[in-house]
């Protein structure tokens, strides 16, 4: 069956020449007869409207403020499905999380009677997803939720990660050039309260009571990078922790760093963690997502989100003990590797779903 997609989303990399999504997106362009994705974005960013293959488009939504994403991304996706002729039996809308850009699916779905694919990437029934702006989230992906035709689970169908692109990705510059400390933490994540980045810090401070020489690089962006440079302050780790915001290129990053960590609350599955992991990296995380699949103290160190001093003693055995660091390693890339889909299973099992989808019409 040959259908037409129109996917809700914010990633703008999207828009970035060779990206990894745009390279992905590329990929699910062959699956299906066109696809086209509207993007939340602000006019300001300059982005415009791009076919970064024959039948594959990118439109920012170039609102002038963030609260007009909704309505801006619902009426952009209403004239593509008018323009494009989309058919019942033979289109899926899909949106990559039930909040936002769910929302203006399900706005578009209503309005063309079109079967709607949801995304979950988190739970947000999760205690930690917690704030003024998630409990809108949580009212509005019960509804969203409630009318989709059929849910993707990231738990049960990840991104996809492509293993030999970790494995024989460049090295193009060494942490231990760049800085300083001989044993060198990296976290990869955005700066999001549900990241829970503190706990890192928290645990570089107890850890360089023993180890001074330990630093932490961070890449990442997002609301919390102010709270956390203060952190940086109040723990007095000026000069040990960098914050070099996001990077389109990780290999260097996840290859020349001794150890990953991630702290977060939650996760719907952890991407960095297993780019990390195949990269080579031993890893110290919380039990979320795919770590939770994880055996601990053979495949990766788990601890509790609230416990800094079990992950600053991790983080010291890691450092003088070479023997269980190279196990970790080698052990974390043997599961992960036995858990990764092929190329060719993971886009069969897409195309299967969007075409299931679009059968059911109503």
């Amino acid at each position: 069956m040959s259908i037409k997609v129109l996917s809700i989303g914010s990633d703008r990399k999207l828009f970035e020449e060779n990206s990894a999504v745009s390279e992905r997106i590329k990929d699910y362009g062959i699956l299906v007869e066109e696809l086209h994705i509207v993007v939340f974005a602000l006019k300001s960013l300059g982005l415009k409207e791009k076919q970064i293959a024959p039948n594959v488009w990118i439109y920012p939504t170039n609102s002038f403020s963030k609260w007009l994403y909704v309505h801006d991304a619902s009426k952009l996706g209403q004239k593509i499905i008018f323009d494009h002729k989309f058919i019942r039996g033979q289109s899926v809308i899909t949106a990559q999380d039930p909040f936002e850009s769910g929302l203006v699916a399900l706005k578009v779905k209503t309005k063309w009677r079109l079967p709607l694919e949801v995304q979950l990437h988190t739970d947000p029934n999760s205690p930690y997803f917690s704030g003024f702006l998630n409990s809108i989230r949580k009212i509005i992906a019960k509804k969203v939720l409630a009318n989709a035709d059929s849910v993707r689970d990231v738990k049960t169908l990840p991104i996809y990660i492509d293993k030999k692109r970790i494995e024989e990705g460049q090295i193009h510059f060494d942490l231990h050039i760049r800085y300083p400390w001989r044993f060198i933490l990296l976290a990869v994540s955005r700066l999001a309260p549900e990241k829970n980045l503190s706990l890192a810090l928290k645990a570089l401070a107890l850890a360089r009571k023993k180890f001074p020489n330990t630093g932490l690089v961070i890449v990442g962006s997002g609301p919390e990078e102010g709270s956390l440079k203060s952190e940086v302050r109040r723990l007095k780790l000026e000069g040990v922790v960098e914050f070099v915001g996001w990077q389109n290129d990780l290999a260097s990053f996840y290859k020349t760093a001794n150890a990953f960590i991630q702290t977060s609350l939650f996760e719907g599955y952890g991407m960095s963690l297993v780019e990390a992991g195949l990269s080579g990296l031993p890893v110290l995380t919380t039990p979320v997502g795919i770590a939770k699949e994880l055996e601990a103290g053979k495949d990766a160190y788990v601890y509790p989100a609230n416990n800094p001093e079990l992950f600053a003693q991790g983080i010291v055995e890691l450092i003088e003990n070479n023997h269980k660091r190279e196990n970790l390693k080698i052990n974390l890339k043997n599961t992960l590797e036995s858990k990764l889909l092929s190329k060719d299973d993971y886009m069969a099992r897409i195309k299967d779903n969007w075409e299931e989808t679009a059968s059911k019409i109503k």
